[in-house]
């Protein structure tokens, strides 16, 4: 996801410069803001460590113990009074530790673009980059473009969902999808016979990009996106969460009562180490399927009782 991060942030063609800082998690903010403060085009935040991030809180941001602040400038820029003006601060200091780096001149997005192919899942369903020729044009082939949210396939949490999904018989389902994202499980939903999609995301970026591809697929009129505040009630024959451990946790009531008794349930954006307490917890209500694992994920099914 490199390369479409950078094709999001910055212009093509250009050759870029970007400055390196090693930080403690208490310091990231106060770094990233002098960067930008000096210039600096785009900064992120990269863990300096392989340290695993769990999901945070609602509203709470979180950092690696040890971070790398990365700020992004024009090849031109004055690196040395960037330097030279931010090791006054008493966060960093005179002499800190620090590495530039230059970034090839070459169109990022075209590079993302060339690095993103047709992937399938399970026996019927392809995801094809909307600017790519469907490999089968007989298959169930969704075209898509994530835009600026998560969903393209390439994340286990996702490839689990979808191989799930298309093992499914969906003709004339009800789906509802928690955390849609780009889309991508509802579209495939429909593309599989679901009859209509409620879409829910907490961003509004996320219903748009959703709309957007629903639309590319010519199936637009057949999802509905909400923001949860808006979201209907309804009892669905298939819901789809694709979120983080704590959020399905917390909105157990919630997406359990959007499952109609016999319908299907299927939960990811798991760690493998988190699968059995969320298989636990939703067993209450749910005929429990075994837990399916892809590396550090897993995928978390079952049919209501």
């Amino acid at each position: 996801m490199l390369y479409w991060l950078l094709c999001q942030l910055i212009r093509p063609d250009m050759p870029w410069i970007q400055l390196i800082i090693d930080t403690k998690a208490d310091h990231v903010e106060q770094v990233g803001d002098m960067l930008s403060a000096n210039g600096a085009q785009a900064v992120t935040f990269v863990d300096a460590k392989d340290t695993p991030m769990y999901e945070p809180k609602p509203g709470e941001v979180m950092l690696w113990p040890e971070t790398q602040v990365v700020g992004l400038y024009e090849a031109d820029h004055d690196m040395d009074g960037v330097i030279a003006r931010i090791s006054k601060s008493k966060v960093l200091g005179p002499g800190f530790p620090h590495k530039l780096d230059q970034l090839e001149d070459k169109d990022w997005e075209r590079e993302w673009m060339d690095n993103f192919h047709p992937m399938r899942f399970g026996q019927r369903l392809w995801i094809c980059p909307s600017w790519r020729e469907a490999p089968d044009p007989t298959a169930v082939n969704v075209m898509l473009d994530p835009g600026l949210a998560f969903g393209t396939g390439t994340h286990p949490t996702t490839a689990l969902c979808l191989r799930w999904l298309d093992a499914l018989e969906l003709k004339d389902k009800l789906v509802v999808d928690f955390g849609c994202g780009s889309g991508i499980l509802g579209i495939a939903a429909i593309k599989l016979g679901a009859e209509r999609v409620v879409g829910i995301d907490i961003d509004p970026q996320a219903l748009l990009s959703s709309q957007t591809n629903a639309d590319r697929n010519q199936i637009g009129d057949k999802i509905e996106l909400y923001l949860p505040q808006h979201q209907p009630e309804l009892m669905a024959d298939v819901v789809l969460a694709n979120i983080l451990a704590g959020p399905l946790r917390d909105l157990r009531e919630v997406i359990t009562a959007y499952c109609k008794p016999g319908g299907k349930l299927v939960l990811s954006g798991i760690l493998a180490e988190q699968a059995q307490e969320i298989n636990d917890l939703y067993s209450q209500d749910f005929q429990m399927e075994p837990i399916e694992i892809e590396g550090e994920w897993a995928r978390v099914s079952g049919q209501r009782k």
